[in-house]
């Protein structure tokens, strides 16, 4: 199983380690593209115009920090990815405190996207930076369509014949839409709430708890050591873990949309 996640806005303040080394990141593939991403964005933040370079990344002014950090990426302490990422989903996956198996799993299946990587395992050492996927990084454009011809090869190779289980965002989602064979063995997930409203039961998306569930999610199959092969399979596992799973219709060679139905929150 190969479990794509997005990344978060929330980070750990800074490395602890040695700088970055793009040769050593998994998905070595990738490697010239993420070169040239990291030029532009260091190019861009040490421009001396601060304001552009926050405009462009869209950073609002008490962000204007982060401008001079991108701007030493390259000589960056970093860490593994999977420390770096601090936001509401990675609290509930709470990857530091899985048993050994598990987190074995996580290793093996997570793959976490960036605007600025591409695609990085959790293990790969990363310095913090701030560069979303929405962002149009002169002089590659738009990252989204510019990361879509770089991982399209190696992400389908990635996937084999396996399951996907897609928990991105919809930014991130544009930058791989896996092809026909993989998407009919892609599933999705939408968290609903369901909650009593003067007597009849109503259901609708939430947001930050859509992150936490996921997280959760993702937490559950690997310590329960899941392997589902297909979709089917799957929702099984989950209701094996006692989530309200429910599969809805998807055209053929496109992902199985799947609603996760939470009555808290």
């Amino acid at each position: 199983m190969l479990v794509l996640l997005p990344p978060s806005e929330g980070k750990a303040a800074s490395g602890d380690g040695g700088p970055l080394a793009l040769d050593e990141l998994s998905l070595p593939a990738l490697a010239p593209a993420r070169e040239r991403v990291l030029d532009a964005l260091v190019a861009l933040c040490s421009s001396g115009d601060d304001a552009h370079a926050a405009g462009v990344l869209g950073l609002s002014e008490g962000l204007r920090g982060e401008v001079a950090r991108n701007a030493a990426l390259r000589s960056a302490p970093a860490l593994p990815a999977g420390r770096l990422y601090t936001g509401v989903l990675y609290d509930a996956l709470d990857l530091a405190a899985l048993p050994p198996a598990a987190r074995a799993a996580a290793e093996r299946s997570l793959l976490v996207f960036s605007g600025l990587w591409g695609a990085v395992r959790i293990t790969d050492r990363i310095p913090p930076y701030r560069c979303s996927m929405g962002v149009k990084l002169p002089p590659l454009g738009g990252l989204g369509p510019y990361w879509r011809r770089a991982l399209d090869p190696v992400l389908s190779e990635a996937a084999g014949d396996g399951l996907v289980l897609d928990l991105r965002s919809t930014a991130y989602a544009a930058a791989w839409r896996p092809a026909a064979g993989t998407a009919s063995r892609t599933a999705t997930v939408r968290v609903l709430h369901e909650r009593e409203v003067g007597g009849v039961l109503k259901r609708s998306v939430v947001s930050h708890f859509n992150k936490a569930t996921k997280g959760r999610l993702v937490r559950d199959l690997l310590q329960a050591g899941a392997e589902p092969r297909s979709t089917g399979e799957l929702v099984s596992a989950l209701r094996d873990l006692k989530y309200t799973v429910e599969r809805q219709p998807a055209p053929a060679g496109r992902p199985v949309p799947l609603d996760v139905v939470v009555t808290q929150l």
